[in-house]
C-alpha cells in the first residue's frame, strides 16, 4: 500500500470551495481509478489561510501512475484549484504503509 501525500494552503474565503471542489470534483474521478484505495482530506486553520493535506492511498506505486503519470513525485494541481492556492507544494511524498493498527473508536 502506497500514501500519497501532498499539501497546500487555501485562500480562506476560497477554502470552503476547494474542499467542496475535491468532494465533488476530483475525488468521484479518482475513485474511478484501479489502484485506488481512499483519500483524506486534513484542515488547518491558521491566520494567513486554511492549510490542508491531502493523502490519497494506492495499492501499489503503478496505480499512482495511473493518476500521476510517470513522474509520480509531480502534484496534480488543475488550473483552478491553483487560483484557490497562496502556495502548494509543486511535488509530493510517497510513503510505503508497513503497519495499520485500528482501534474500536468511540461508541
Amino acid at each position: 500500500m502506497i500514501q500519497r501525500h501532498w499539501t497546500c494552503v487555501a485562500h480562506p474565503e476560497l477554502a470552503d470551495t476547494y474542499e467542496r471542489h475535491l468532494r465533488t470534483e476530483i475525488f468521484p474521478r479518482i475513485a474511478e481509478l484501479q489502484g485506488f484505495v481512499s483519500a483524506t482530506v486534513l484542515r488547518r486553520e491558521f491566520n494567513e489561510g486554511s492549510a490542508f493535506r491531502i493523502v490519497t492511498e494506492w495499492t501499489s506505486l503503478q496505480a499512482v501512475r495511473g493518476f500521476a503519470g510517470e513522474d509520480v513525485e509531480a502534484a496534480v494541481v488543475p488550473d483552478e484549484v491553483q487560483a484557490m492556492m497562496l502556495r502548494f507544494d509543486e511535488r509530493v511524498a510517497h510513503y510505503v504503509v508497513r503497519e495499520r493498527v485500528e482501534g474500536e473508536g468511540e461508541g
